[in-house]
C-alpha cells in the first residue's frame, strides 16, 4: 500500500541541521519558502515553544515559513532569531506594508545536562542550519536537534542512554508523508513491532535494562525528571486546512505512544507539528495514519544502537 521514500523528495521543503558539537547541542530547521499550512498538537506537560498560538485553527495566520526543532531548553528558542533573519534577507514571510514578516515556529528539548550547559543554540546556529538547508544537509543520530538528546531518565543521567535525530518518510500513491523526530524522552524506546526495548533506562552495575514505568512507581522523585521532551515535525505534499493539520498532528502522537513508554508525562514537552504544502487531495485520516507510522519509525531510528557518545552509552553497548 505504501513504500519508504527519501524525505528530501517531498517537494516544497528544505531541511538543515547545525550543531555545536563540543557543547553537545544543535538545531534542525524545516523551511517552506511558499508557506506551509501547519498544525500542532502538544501532549507533554513541559513544552518550550514559540508562536504556538498562531497554529490554532481560529487564529488568522494561514501558513508558516519555518519550524525549528532545537536543543537548549527555552534558551534554544533564540535560534529562531537566526531563522527569522535568514528568511527576511530573502524576502520570505507574511506581507505587510512595512515588509514581509517571517512566520517561524519553534520547539525545544532539554539537553543542558549533556555536554556544556552554558552553550546553547543561538541565532548564529539557527542561521547556519538555514544555510545548510539549501542543500538539505542533515544527518540522523547525534546531530541537529538530536545532538544532546538522551532517553530513559527515570533514574537520572547515570542510568540514561544516548538517542538523537531520526527521519523517516513514506509514499502512498501521490501522497507523501515524512517525519523528523528529536527524541529526548524520560521514557524508554521500544520496537513497536516486536516489543523489544531499543534504548532507555538501565542499571549501570548489571548493564541490564530497567522498565521505566515500573521504576517510576518505585522512585517518585520529580527533581530527576527535568531533562526531557520529544519534538517532531511531519511534512506532507497534501492539501490541508489548519484544522486538518492539527488533527493529523493529534493522530501522529500515536507513533509516540507506540514507541515510547512512558510518554506524554508532565516531565516531557512532547510536541508534533504537521506542515502541509502541496495539492494532493487526501483524506485527513489517511494522512494521520501515515504520519503516526512515520513518527514511530523515525523515533526508532533516533534510538538505534550507537556507541558511547558524550559519555552516554548507546544500544550497541548492550
Amino acid at each position: 500500500m505504501f513504500k519508504k521514500m527519501d524525505i528530501r523528495d517531498i517537494p516544497g521543503f528544505q531541511i538543515g541541521s547545525a550543531e555545536y558539537e563540543d557543547a553537545a547541542t544543535g538545531c534542525t530547521v524545516i523551511i517552506c519558502r511558499d508557506g506551509a499550512v501547519t498544525g500542532l498538537d502538544v501532549r507533554g506537560g513541559a513544552p518550550a515553544s514559540r508562536e504556538s498560538a498562531l497554529l490554532n485553527p481560529l487564529a488568522a495566520n494561514e501558513s508558516v515559513n519555518a519550524v525549528l526543532l532545537s536543543g537548549g531548553s527555552a534558551f534554544g528558542l533564540s535560534a529562531a532569531d537566526g531563522v527569522m533573519t535568514y528568511l527576511e534577507e530573502r524576502n520570505i514571510g507574511f506581507p505587510t506594508e512595512y515588509g514581509k514578516v517571517p512566520i517561524v515556529c519553534a520547539s525545544c528539548l532539554f539537553d543542558l545536562g549533556v555536554g556544556r550547559n552554558d552553550v546553547r543554540p543561538d541565532a548564529a546556529l539557527g542561521r547556519l542550519a538555514c544555510q545548510n538547508s539549501e542543500t538539505n544537509q542533515f544527518r540522523e543520530g547525534s546531530y541537529g536537534a538530536g545532538t544532546g538528546a538522551s532517553v530513559g531518565k527515570i533514574r537520572g543521567p547515570l542510568s540514561s542512554m544516548k538517542s538523537g535525530l531520526g527521519i523517516y518518510a513514506v509514499q502512498c500513491g501521490d501522497l507523501m508523508v515524512g517525519a523528523i523526530a528529536a527524541v529526548n524522552a524520560v521514557g524508554d524506546i521500544y520496537d513497536y513491532r516486536t516489543g523489544r526495548k531499543l534504548a532507555g533506562c538501565y542499571d549501570p552495575k548489571t548493564r541490564e535494562f530497567i522498565d521505566s514505568e515500573e521504576a517510576y512507581f518505585g522512585l517518585m522523585q520529580p527533581d530527576l525528571f527535568n531533562r526531557n521532551t520529544t519534538i517532531c515535525a511531519v511534512i506532507t505534499n497534501a492539501e490541508m486546512t489548519k484544522a486538518h493539520a492539527s488533527k493529523a498532528a493529534s493522530m501522529a502522537h500515536d507513533g509516540m505512544a507506540r514507541t515510547i513508554r512512558p510518554v506524554h508525562t508532565t516531565f516531557d514537552g512532547d510536541s508534533i507539528y504537521v506542515m502541509a504544502h502541496g495539492s494532493v487531495k487526501a483524506d485527513v485520516n489517511a494522512i494521520g495514519i501515515l504520519a503516526s507510522y512515520a513518527v514511530a519509525e523515525a523515533i526508532m531510528r533516533a534510538a538505534r544502537p550507537q556507541g558511547n557518545t558524550y559519555g552516554l552509552n548507546g544500544g550497541a553497548d548492550f
